[in-house]
């Protein structure tokens, strides 16, 4: 694949691995989790985002959605040949030479661009540039093999650790998740990311079963993502209904609760990432 669909290059960044960090988002995922804040990404086509407010109040202004001064419609993707992304984080390399920082793939879900994330990687490492990436897993395990290989981090998503539960609410099986991981963990460099989402990934079995999985491969590193419902606007602007809008947000509380199993199971635990 010579160009990647990417709907989002994020600068200054401190979360997602090491320093200073540009986060490349690829847009596609197989994936459909009911929590997703960031809905754009899961199509592997550009979208167009409708702010059905402003659409009322400023459609006599726009001329078209690429010449909308107003912020009404919001093209999600941009086709990016090679040279052209390293040309867009190579702006940063000073931050990254200075933070000990470098490029973070994110998604999304880099396994569905996987050939050209591999180049990328490899004309990254050819810069010097540290790199992680983001991955929830549920990809072609060959596609992974070679990516870890020019990988320095893998931020790596466990959620439903049950299959027949994963297959029916994430429209995907966490048996394809767990042997990726291992494969993940096996490279070294793993931290898991927990989304926290209740009523779904909460569940004493399913916490149980990330503790064992995560214990057999040697990976003791853990943040947990509590569920919060910033994306929920997204949906709007695409035309879907975004499910869990009678969610309750966890407590303070209840997230240090989910924070002291995994920290007596052995794990060094954060909140957030």
């Amino acid at each position: 694949m010579n160009k990647a669909l990417i709907f989002n290059i994020q600068r200054y960044s401190l979360n997602d691995g090491s320093g200073i960090r540009t986060m490349v988002f690829f847009k596609g995922c197989r994936l459909r989790c009911p929590w997703c804040s960031n809905p754009e990404s899961q199509s592997s086509k550009i979208e167009i985002m409708i702010n059905k407010e402003k659409k009322k109040k400023y459609e006599q202004y726009v001329g078209s959605v690429d010449e909308d001064p107003t912020g009404t419609y919001e093209k999600s993707g941009k086709w990016y040949k090679l040279d052209e992304l390293m040309k867009e984080v190579l702006k940063d390399e000073v931050f990254f030479n200075a933070s000990k920082g470098g490029v973070t793939l994110s998604g999304g879900e880099i396994l569905e661009q996987g050939e050209f994330v591999l180049e990328f990687l490899k004309e990254l490492k050819e810069h010097g540039i540290n790199t992680a990436v983001e991955t929830c897993g549920y990809g072609e395990k060959e596609v992974l093999e070679e990516i870890l290989k020019y990988t320095d981090t893998v931020l790596f998503d466990l959620k439903i650790m049950d299959n027949e539960r994963s297959k029916k609410i994430l429209i995907g099986a966490s048996d394809i998740i767990k042997e990726n991981f291992r494969k993940a963990a096996a490279a070294g460099k793993v931290i898991v990311r927990f989304p926290y989402i209740p009523g779904y990934t909460d569940d004493m079995e399913n916490l149980k079963k990330i503790s064992e999985l995560m214990k057999e491969c040697s990976v003791y590193n853990l943040d947990i993502l509590p569920y919060h419902n910033y994306g929920s606007k997204k949906y709007e602007y695409l035309n879907r209904k975004y499910l869990l809008e009678d969610l309750k947000i966890p407590t303070d509380e209840e997230t240090e609760n989910i924070k002291k199993f995994f920290e007596k199971e052995g794990f060094i635990v954060n909140i957030g990432g």
